[in-house]
This record gives structure tokens, C-alpha cells and sequence, in this order.
């Protein structure tokens, strides 16, 4: 029942190494020359980020324990096209995460464009939008998005595995930026210091 489960928990962290070579975008020209070390550098990029996200994606909708909070739990919202249901707290819970994760990548994406996105690979610095909030909006998006269609879908073991997620966020995010500071220097240096990574900074 658990093996589709344990596949994707494999799939999201076999794809990391990909991921990490995808974003070497000066190893990559340097060993290959510009134009065909930018074009492999894309392909991996293609390959892990999909890949990544539909491994992801198989955490949640994957065979497993199923759970509900013993608050209002006889209280449901049904979807009559897919005949759902839907414990009422947990469609509370899951708005309050996912409304915010889709419109951090929503808005991450239309920032940067979805080519960017899908090959992780930039010209420039964005620091506008939801940029100038977080450094990587996306990511923060994914893991609230994660959290908010675990509760929709009352999903036991996507939820326990939240903390494996944020770890491997939090790696990819590390790296990116590693390499942006290769490509960009000073300038992304001093974006770093001006934008936080994940938690944004709430002012007084």
C-alpha cells in the first residue's frame, strides 16, 4: 500500500544531485563551452525541477494513513464533482497554507519568468514583487502548498515527512545561491543581506 509513497520519498531526494549539477551554469560552460554548457545546463534543469515537483506531488495524492483532527470533525465540506469530503477544520487549515504558497509561486514565476523557473537559470538579479519579501518565493510557496494539501487531503505521512521537505528546500536554495554568487557576485551578496531566504522579515 506504502510503496508509491516511498518511491516519491526516493524520487525528491534521487533528483537533488541532478538539481545541483543544473545550476553549475560556469562548470558547465567551462567544460563544455557556452552555448552547449547553457543548453545542458537547461536540460538538467528541465528534468530535475519536474521531476522534483512530481515526485512531490506523489507524496500527497500516494496510498497512506489518513487522519483528522478531533475538532469539528463530523463538520465536512463535500466537493459533489469529485465526491469528496472534506473535514471542515482541515479546509480551514489548508487555506490558511495553501492561498499564500500559490500566490508566492504564482507570483515568483510571473516575476522571472517560467523559463527561468524551469531551468534555473537567470540573467539577472530579480529583487522586485515577491522577491524583494523572500529569495527564493517558490520554494516557501512549495512547502506552504505542501503543508496546505496535506490537510486537504488528510494525508498522515506527506505531513510527518514536512521537516525532510524543508531540509531539501533549504539545500537546493543553498546551492542556487552559491553559484548566483559566482555568476553575480557583489550584486547578489548585497541582495542577500537586504532579503532574508525563506521567513520573510515582518516589520514593526
Amino acid at each position: 500500500m506504502y510503496m508509491w509513497f516511498f518511491i516519491c520519498i526516493i524520487g525528491v531526494i534521487a533528483v537533488i544531485p541532478l538539481h545541483f549539477l543544473s545550476v553549475e551554469h560556469l562548470k558547465l560552460q567551462e567544460k563544455y563551452g557556452k552555448e552547449k554548457g547553457i543548453k545542458i545546463g537547461e536540460i538538467y534543469g528541465l528534468i530535475s525541477g519536474w521531476g522534483f515537483f512530481m515526485f512531490w506531488m506523489g507524496l500527497w495524492v500516494s496510498p497512506q494513513v489518513r487522519f483528522t483532527i478531533p475538532i469539528l470533525q463530523h463538520v465536512s465540506v463535500i466537493i459533489p464533482i469529485v465526491n469528496f469530503s472534506i473535514p471542515l477544520l482541515h479546509m480551514i487549515i489548508c487555506s490558511s497554507f495553501l492561498v499564500p504558497g500559490a500566490w508566492l509561486g504564482i507570483m515568483g514565476v510571473k516575476e522571472t519568468t517560467l523559463k527561468v523557473a524551469e531551468t534555473h537559470r537567470t540573467e539577472k538579479i530579480v529583487d522586485t514583487g515577491v522577491y524583494s519579501i523572500v529569495r527564493h518565493p517558490q520554494y516557501l510557496g512549495g512547502l506552504l502548498a505542501h503543508v496546505g494539501i496535506s490537510f486537504l487531503l488528510s494525508a498522515w505521512y506527506s505531513l510527518l515527512v514536512s521537516p525532510l521537505m524543508i531540509l531539501l528546500v533549504y539545500l537546493i536554495s543553498r546551492k542556487e545561491e552559491e553559484e548566483l554568487i559566482k555568476e553575480f557576485s557583489k550584486e547578489y551578496e548585497d541582495y542577500k543581506k537586504r532579503v532574508p531566504m525563506l521567513l520573510p522579515k515582518f516589520k514593526k
